[in-house]
């Protein structure tokens, strides 16, 4: 913890620092004075640690949990369970030494320390990460001023900048150094590239880092875990679909139709075309355009479903292991910045201290107002996919005024690839001022504990990247080329033509539009960490060295990747199979890159306690639910799938003249060159819908009606069949609750006693 050298320093600062460090002496904790010198500053360090009596008072105060006996009964991964049933080696599985033990445990009570196991060693009894919660607790109650101001807690001085950070050390190398410590144990056997194929050691990220840290890691372990069977059946459909090409009638009859189906202009300045000019195009759609996705789409949504749900055994396993099943329950501190800024003071119900209180009318008005910046925001966003749309239109007419053959041909194709490049481009950019922006409504609008907080915060992102990231495909999936009109009566937008879809259809431009969105998004995200290595540092002490590393920002942005990315690959699966197989090789990078971030490049975050990954659950549920809406409009609309299959059961089951029956011609009042030609539609040449269009609209509603319900009612089933916490899991919490009754027996006879005593007459 360190302060500036006190010249050219605002005398309050200097008051409320002196303060703040007399009170931490007052309130038991010992300090040591270090002071660094460096080029055009002195920095001075304050390095404190609390003795046995404090830690066991502020212990019992927070509730700290600390263990009665071993669990004798050992930790068995599921993956690792199936190899062992299928009698198959497990090359996942790592020897990793000085692996923590599970306990059962209970709250700390210093009247019954000797109930508790290593209670004899008062040095090693709480753990590291115990003690920096105790440490972190006084800091976050000490006041260095007037508490009706508000003027209390470390996080107030850090953003008042009276101090310049704050921080707990990690550890050095011990002597010997053959006695490996956590994070030597975490470098060797969890951040380096050699592990991308083994467990990660999570009970040591726990014991390092803290509960909420190892959830994140937990989660994106059994993410990645579950993305394997996803990948494979995402490659088979897609190696299927490279089968279909060279078999497929309808590709067949495009390649071979020469100068049969004349096309009309695909926009004003342009010439007819020849339909067997896009052979290459429509096999490319084809390819992700077939039959196997509307299994796929089946596929992932029931995997979506099912993953979330054995999720949460694996979190409910983990929470308890972990002891912070009950996290939730212990009534939480109001935020530093809240208690600064309320305006009044009421007595707590429950505990009956003045407490600080921001009205909720006024709450609910700047939630309002918040609201009303979100939209203008998404407005914003809207507005740039529509000049997106112009850019594509206009640059298409630009290229074909070229009169260069090449670019002609290609012209559709180029300005649709650059939209989307530029598309990616304006997603980044919108992200970063849109972050900063919900960061200041959200203080704004007064939350008064951290998780309510961060929850507000992770919402507002969220509905905003929602939007941000898959306006553009959804678009293209459902929007384009549905307004385009007709020859003789085109729809326009801002006096031009409405876009059409490009000669392969909307499926192989939306498959495009993810992978570079996805991909472009990942290789960026992992380019930048790979540009940025670990800062060099000479021999220094090891606050010094520490000071010197990176402030770890949290897990909002790493968690908002993933998210984003399982959006991706659930929502939008039918477009793009091989979805998954990309976020699967991009995560095994992310593990290893977020491993050496934390490990080595960040100062060791303060030890947050968790029960779960907190709302991101629900988004994910969200997510999951929108996916198969998504994917049944999509095979519906988009995809070719259901008029194939009309044309096979009503006209020709080989598919042989599929190419014509989806062409229409145009009208007799439109004329270029006195020449009729085809378009895609359902149209009779006076440009009105035929009885097909209308029987094919019968049949995409139906299709999304049945699959919606099937996919629904099966998700229900598996959540009916998945309880949330294993049966072993609620055996292990029912004698732990037993052991701690025991354990504390004698104080609750006490207890009893004295309430007796009480109604004495």
């Amino acid at each position: 913890r360190n302060s500036q050298e006190s010249a050219g320093v605002d005398p309050t600062h200097l008051k409320w620092r002196e303060d703040f460090l007399n009170r931490l002496r007052h309130a038991g904790l010992l300090q040591e004075q270090r002071e660094v010198l460096q080029t055009k500053m002195r920095i001075c360090f304050a390095l404190l640690s609390a003795p046995w009596s404090v830690l066991c008072y502020y212990a019992e105060e927070i509730s700290l949990r600390v263990p009665l006996q071993v669990v004798t009964a050992p930790v068995i991964i599921w993956s690792e369970k199936i190899l062992s049933k299928l009698s198959l080696p497990n090359p996942m599985s790592q020897d990793v030494p000085n692996t923590p033990p599970d306990y059962y445990t209970c709250q700390f009570k210093t009247n019954k320390l000797q109930r508790f196991l290593g209670s004899d060693n008062h040095k090693t009894f709480f753990k590291t990460t115990q003690r920096h919660q105790v440490l972190y607790e006084i800091l976050a109650r000490t006041p260095y001023g007037s508490l009706k101001k508000g003027e209390v807690g470390i996080d107030r001085l850090l953003s008042e900048q009276v101090f310049t950070a704050a921080y707990p050390l990690h550890e050095t190398p011990p002597v010997p150094p053959e006695c490996l410590r956590l994070r030597q144990i975490l470098y060797g056997y969890w951040a380096q590239w050699s592990c991308w194929r083994r467990y990660q050691p999570l009970d040591h990220i726990r014991e390092y880092f803290g509960e909420k840290i190892a959830l994140y890691f937990a989660w994106l372990g059994f993410y990645n875990g579950w993305l394997l069977p996803a990948s494979i059946m995402g490659t088979l459909i897609f190696l299927f679909g490279f089968w279909l090409m060279s078999s497929d009638v309808p590709a067949k009859e495009v390649c071979d139709s020469g100068n049969t189906f004349i096309m009309c202009p695909i926009c004003n300045i342009c010439s007819y075309w020849n339909y067997s000019s896009i052979c290459v195009s429509y096999k490319a759609g084809v390819l992700f355009d077939n039959g196997g996705t509307v299994f796929l789409s089946v596929f992932i949504s029931l995997w979506a479903v099912t993953f979330l749900e054995y999720w949460k055994r694996t979190c409910s396993a983990l929470s308890h292991r972990w002891d912070c099943s009950d996290f939730q329950e212990i009534e939480e501190r109001p935020r530093p910045e809240f208690t600064a800024m309320a305006p009044m003071t009421v007595r707590n119900p429950v505990t009956g201290a003045e407490e600080p209180y921001f009205p909720e009318e006024k709450r609910f008005n700047r939630t309002l107002t918040g609201c009303m910046v979100i939209i203008i925001m998404l407005t914003v966003v809207l507005m740039f996919l529509i000049a997106i749309i112009l850019y594509r239109t206009i640059l298409t007419i630009i290229i074909y005024n070229s009169h260069d053959n090449f670019l002609s041909f290609s012209a559709q194709r180029i300005a649709s690839i650059s939209g989307s490049v530029l598309n990616l481009l304006v997603i980044l950019m919108l992200s970063r001022v849109y972050t900063a922006l919900a960061h200041i409504l959200t203080r704004w609008e007064m939350h008064r504990t951290q998780s309510k907080y961060e929850d507000m915060f992770i919402l507002k992102v969220f509905i905003f990247q929602f939007v941000n990231f898959y306006s553009s495909p959804v678009y293209i999936a459902f929007f384009k080329g549905r307004f385009v009109g007709y020859p003789g009566n085109f729809n326009t937008l801002f006096g031009v033509r409405n876009e059409d879809c490009g000669a392969g259809g909307c499926l192989i431009e939306l498959a495009q539009e993810l992978l570079v969105i996805m991909v472009g998004k990942q290789l960026i995200n992992n380019i930048q960490e790979f540009i940025f290595p670990p800062r060099l540092r000479e021999e220094v002490s090891p606050w010094v060295a520490d000071y010197q590393l990176l402030v770890c920002e949290g897990l909002f942005s790493e968690y908002l990747e993933m998210v984003i990315q399982f959006g991706f690959i659930t929502i939008f699966v039918a477009a793009c199979p091989l979805a998954p197989l990309f976020a699967l090789i991009n995560n095994w990078v992310e593990v290893r890159l977020d491993a050496q971030k934390f490990v080595t490049e960040y100062r060791r975050p303060v030890v947050e306690r968790a029960q779960d990954i907190g709302i991101w659950l629900p988004i994910l549920q969200f997510i999951t639910h929108t996916a198969v809406l998504s994917n049944a409009f999509l095979i519906a609309f988009t995809s070719s799938f259901l008029p194939r299959l009309y044309y096979r059961y009503t006209r020709e089951s080989s598919l042989s003249g599929f190419i014509n029956f989806t062409l229409a011609t145009s009208p007799h009042n439109y004329s270029q060159h006195h020449t009729s030609c085809r378009y895609r539609g359902f149209r009779d040449e006076n440009g009105e819908n035929t009885p097909e269009y209308y029987h094919l609209l019968a049949v995409r509603l139906s299709f999304v009606i049945i699959f919606e319900h099937v996919v629904f009612f099966i998700g229900r089933l598996i959540d009916m069949m998945v309880p949330d916490i294993p049966e072993e899991v609620e055996m292990k919490m029912r004698r732990e609750h037993y052991m701690a009754k025991e354990a504390l027996a004698e104080n609750q006879v006490r207890w009893n006693r004295s309430r007796l005593t009480d109604f004495h007459m």
